[in-house]
C-alpha cells in the first residue's frame, strides 16, 4: 500500500501542477492556480500520516517505509524548485513569459549554481535521515528498524556526492573559451543572476 501511495502521491503532483499552471496562464485564473499549487504539500502530509499509521498498526518497518520517508524529504526540499523550473518554462511556452535563462557554464559562476543545487539536495537527505530517526524512534525494537538505517546509509551517500561534485568544480572550474561572454554579457554573473530571478518570479 505504501509503495501504490508514493506513485499516487507523484502522479498527484504532476496532476496539479499541471492544473494549477493552466489555471495561471491559459485560463488566467492566477489566484485558482495558485490555490491548486498549494495542495502540493498537502500529498506528503497524507504520505506521512498514512506510514505512521501502518507502523502503529504494527507493520514491521521495511525498505517500504523508508522510502515514503526519503520521498516526503526530497518533496519538502526540491518540489518547491521543480514548480519554479516548470512555472518559467511553462509561461514562455503559453504566457509569452521570458525564455529560461540557462545555468552557468563556468568559472565563480558554475562553482556557485553547484554550491546552490548540491544545499537543495543535502537538505532533502537531511529531512528523509530525520524522518527515518523518527521512524526508528517510533518503533523502538533495533532489529525491526534496520531497513531505515540502511536508508540513512544511502542519504549519506547522496550528500557525499553532492558535496564531493560541488569542490570540484570549485577547487577546479572550468573556463570559459577564450572570447566568450559570460551569460548576461558585460555584465557578468550579475546579469546573469538578475535574469535568472526575474525568470524564477
Amino acid at each position: 500500500m505504501i509503495v501504490t501511495l508514493i506513485i499516487v502521491c507523484e502522479v498527484g503532483f504532476w496532476v496539479l501542477l499541471a492544473g494549477g499552471l493552466a489555471l495561471r496562464y491559459l485560463a488566467k485564473m492566477p489566484r485558482a492556480g495558485a490555490a491548486v499549487l498549494l495542495l502540493e504539500p498537502l500529498l506528503e502530509l497524507v504520505l506521512l500520516v498514512v506510514t505512521a499509521i501502518d507502523l502503529k498498526n504494527g507493520a514491521e518497518a521495511d525498505w517500504k517505509h523508508g522510502l515514503a520517508a526519503v520521498y516526503i524529504g526530497f518533496s519538502a526540499a526540491l518540489g518547491h524548485r521543480t514548480i519554479k523550473w516548470v512555472d518559467v518554462r511553462f509561461a514562455h511556452r503559453f504566457a509569452g513569459g521570458p525564455p529560461p535563462v540557462p545555468a552557468p557554464k563556468y568559472g565563480k559562476e558554475r562553482a556557485v549554481f553547484e554550491w546552490q543545487s548540491a544545499g537543495r539536495w543535502v537538505l532533502a537527505a537531511l529531512i528523509a535521515i530525520g524522518l527515518l530517526q523518527l521512524a526508528a524512534w517510533y518503533v523502538g525494537d533495533p532489529a525491526q528498524t534496520v531497513s531505515l538505517r540502511d536508508w540513512q546509509t544511502k542519504m549519506l551517500f547522496v550528500i557525499g556526492i553532492n558535496l564531493v561534485i560541488a569542490v570540484s568544480y570549485t577547487l577546479w572550474p572550468k573556463k570559459a573559451p577564450e572570447g566568450e561572454l559570460p551569460p548576461g554579457g558585460a555584465d557578468g554573473a550579475d546579469g546573469h543572476e538578475r535574469a535568472r530571478e526575474d525568470a524564477c518570479r
